[in-house]
């Protein structure tokens, strides 16, 4: 499913027109991309959690060239969807 067929689908259930629909998803998004970028969580109860993880720095091998390289530590964007979510999905 893609964010066209997302915003056809609300606009067909809620009867709204898909130009004020496709704003509010894309304003959805951007609040989340925003506040993840400032190291933020965002909680949608009922659906989910959008979370902020620290990777700490590794060593990661190249085995074909028989090197090693360091990669950073750095942040990873990470979704944890909630129980009722798992379950409704896991039927």
């Amino acid at each position: 499913m893609t964010k066209a067929d997302i915003v056809t689908e609300i606009s067909r259930s809620t009867g709204l027109e898909k130009a004020s629909v496709l704003a509010v998803v894309e304003s959805l998004m951007e609040v989340i991309k925003d506040n993840m970028a400032k190291g933020e969580n965002v909680y949608l109860r009922g659906f989910g959690s959008f979370v902020v993880k620290e990777r700490a720095q590794k060593v990661a091998r190249n085995i074909s060239k028989q090197t090693s390289l360091v990669i950073p530590a750095h942040k990873k964007p990470t979704f944890k969807p909630c129980n009722t979510f798992k379950e409704q999905v896991a039927k």
